[in-house]
C-alpha cells in the first residue's frame, strides 16, 4: 500500500498524491527546460507553443495552447497527473479550470531563492532529488562567481523595456528586476506599483534618465527603429539589445545566465 504524500506549492496550495506523478503537462517554457534537465523527459506529455528549449520537444510532445490560453479538452484527453504553472505566466482562471482535471502545481518566482526553491521541490516531488541539488549546486557555485566578478563594477541607471506600442518596462516585485539589480543596474522603474509599467518615452529623463536602455529579444522583437526612438529621448543613454531568456527564464538556465552577464558587462563597459 503507498502512503499518499502531501506537498505544498509555492502558493500555499497544498495537494496529495498517492503516488510520484509520473504524466506531466509543463504550461510554462523555462520550467519545461527545467524538467527535462531534471531527466524528466519521457514523463513530460505536453507543453505550450512558447516551449522552445529542448529544441526536439516540439516534435515530441503535444503542444496544449499558449501560456495564457490553452485546450482544456486536448488536456483533458492526456490524462495528466499534474499540470505545472505559474503564477506570472499563467491566468488565474486557467489554473482553476485546469484545477477540475487533475491538481496544478503553481510557482511564484521573484528571487534566486525562490528559484533554487522551486527546483527542490521539483526534486522531492517527482523523486528526483539527487538531479535537483546538482543543479543547486551547480546554480549556487555561479552565482558566488558572478558576485566575485561583480564586485568592483560600478552602479548604473537603468530601463529595461520589454514592450513597445505601448512602451512597458520592467518594475518592481519581478524577477528581471532581481537580475538586474544582480547585474548592479538600478531600475529607474522599481518604484512603481505597477509590476510592468507603462512609459511615456518623452518623460524618461524625468523618471531617471537612465545610463542603460535594455532592450529585451522576447516577448517583443525590438529593432534598430525602436532604438533610436528611445535614444532620442534620454540624455546620453547607451541602447543595448539583451538576451530577454537569459533576464526573465528561470530554473536551470540560470546557469547560462550568469556567464552572458558577465560578457555583457563586458562589452558595455
Amino acid at each position: 500500500m503507498h502512503t499518499p504524500k502531501s506537498f505544498t506549492d509555492q502558493l500555499g496550495t497544498h495537494h496529495v498524491f498517492e503516488s510520484t506523478p509520473k504524466r506531466i503537462i509543463s504550461l510554462v517554457p523555462s520550467q519545461t527546460e527545467l524538467l527535462y534537465d531534471l531527466g524528466l523527459e519521457e514523463c513530460i506529455i505536453g507543453i505550450t507553443k512558447f516551449c522552445v528549449h529542448p529544441f526536439h520537444f516540439k516534435s515530441t510532445k503535444k503542444v496544449v495552447g499558449g501560456t495564457k490560453k490553452v485546450h482544456y479538452e486536448k488536456i483533458k484527453l492526456l490524462r495528466p497527473d499534474i499540470i505545472i504553472a505559474n503564477k506570472e505566466e499563467n491566468t488565474s482562471e486557467m489554473v482553476e479550470e485546469l484545477s477540475k482535471i487533475c491538481p496544478v502545481w503553481v510557482t511564484n518566482i521573484v528571487t534566486l531563492e525562490d528559484n533554487e526553491k522551486m527546483i527542490a521541490d521539483f526534486g522531492v516531488l517527482f523523486n528526483k532529488r539527487t538531479e535537483a541539488q546538482k543543479w543547486i549546486d551547480k546554480i549556487n557555485f555561479g552565482l558566488a562567481d558572478f558576485k566575485q566578478f561583480i564586485k568592483g563594477v560600478p552602479s548604473q541607471k537603468v530601463a529595461y523595456f520589454i514592450w513597445a506600442s505601448p512602451y512597458m518596462a520592467a518594475g518592481k516585485s519581478t524577477y528581471i528586476n532581481e537580475m538586474l539589480a544582480l547585474n548592479h543596474f538600478e531600475n529607474i522603474y522599481s518604484d512603481r506599483e505597477s509590476r510592468y509599467p507603462e512609459v511615456e518615452l518623452k518623460k524618461i529623463r524625468l523618471e531617471g534618465d537612465p545610463d542603460l536602455v535594455l532592450l529585451s529579444s522576447e516577448p517583443f522583437p525590438f529593432s534598430d527603429e525602436h532604438a533610436f526612438e528611445l535614444g532620442r529621448f534620454t540624455h546620453h543613454a547607451k541602447t543595448v539589445f539583451v538576451d530577454g531568456q537569459l533576464f526573465s527564464w528561470y530554473g536551470t538556465r540560470v546557469v547560462k545566465a550568469f556567464i552572458y552577464f558577465k560578457k555583457m558587462h563586458q562589452s558595455i563597459t
